[in-house]
């Protein structure tokens, strides 16, 4: 396989960190969902540490999308 074979290969590899980025996000929310459920009272404190991470995860798929645009301009 030559090198510009493999460039199509590399950026769909870089882009499935977007899907593990979308089911983390996800399971955030059913957990800020859940939590509150349990323990209204707290919904505030629970739901900015939600925020925060979803920010996180967020960040992992921009990282993966910028991956994928390094690796397409290579090719």
């Amino acid at each position: 396989m030559d090198a510009a074979a493999m460039v199509p290969l590399g950026m769909g590899l870089a882009a499935a960190g977007m899907a593990g980025a979308g089911v983390g996000i996800g399971l955030i929310f059913a957990k800020l969902i859940e939590a509150v459920a349990r323990q209204p009272e707290a919904e505030k404190t629970i739901a900015k540490y939600a925020w925060i991470g979803f920010a996180l995860v967020e960040t992992i798929a921009l990282y993966a999308l910028v991956i994928a645009f390094i690796i397409m301009g290579r090719g």
